[in-house]
């Protein structure tokens, strides 16, 4: 799967109030292409031989179950279409956290928020005790600015580029937050602007924002300099 692990432990969006009443919740906001953890809370207590189960949304798959802790076993079902937390022993961690790792195929649309992820707590008989319900939704990986290089002297209005999801609306600003250009993405991905304002000569700064659907990511920071008017380039 390309791409660093995306972590986001009970992040995306608010849990609803039947989940803030006790029920089980989960959330995560995952770029396609890539995996990111939902961390699932409303386990008020473990006991052994229950077993939590997370079933993964329609078009991702669970890969991992990292939770490393004395009195739980994770696994992965074949394929990916579902997880589960095993509590083995005399298990610690009332309102523990559970990690799942879930990967979004590459073709996923940013914005969407994927469709049937459940949750289900058991006992060891298998008795209901608790369910639920998670929230994936596809994200947008963060752009790159590819140009201009740092520690190159610049001209006051240089070309700006580089690469975000095709179609996405890029918008390129200084230090102080103040927007240089903005551009859309092309089918391929590549984008290109020029500062309408000229860049105020001297140290600053550049980021790219990149924004699809309702939803948004942020390049790395680039430092530049801008040489005074009329210096040669």
């Amino acid at each position: 799967m390309a791409g660093a692990l995306v972590a986001v432990v009970v992040g995306g969006p608010a849990p609803p109030a039947a989940a803030r009443e006790g029920a089980l919740w989960g959330a995560a906001i995952i770029a396609p292409g890539r995996e990111g953890i939902v961390g699932v809370v409303g386990v008020e207590k473990v006991f052994e031989g229950a077993v939590l189960t997370l079933t993964a949304p329609r078009g991702a798959r669970v890969t991992g179950t990292p939770l490393a802790a004395s009195g739980y076993r994770g696994s992965v079902a074949a394929g990916g279409r579902s997880a589960t937390y095993t509590v083995t022993g005399a298990a610690a961690g009332r309102n523990r956290v559970f990690p799942f790792v879930l990967a979004v195929p590459a073709d996923a649309v940013p914005g969407v928020r994927l469709s049937g992820c459940s949750l289900r707590f058991t006992d060891a008989r298998g008795v209901p005790r608790a369910v639920g319900r998670c929230s994936v939704t596809v994200g947008l990986a963060g752009p790159v600015l590819t140009r201009p290089l740092s520690g190159v002297p610049l001209s006051p209005r240089p070309e700006v580029s580089g690469t975000a999801h095709p179609g996405a609306r890029v918008t390129v600003r200084d230090k102080d937050g103040r927007e240089v250009c903005t551009t859309t993405a092309a089918p391929d991905g590549t984008w290109a602007c020029t500062p309408g304002p000229a860049l105020p000569a001297g140290a600053n700064r550049l980021q790219a924002v990149a924004a699809l659907n309702g939803v948004s990511a942020m390049s790395e920071q680039v430092d530049i300099v801008v040489a005074p008017a009329g210096a040669d380039q």
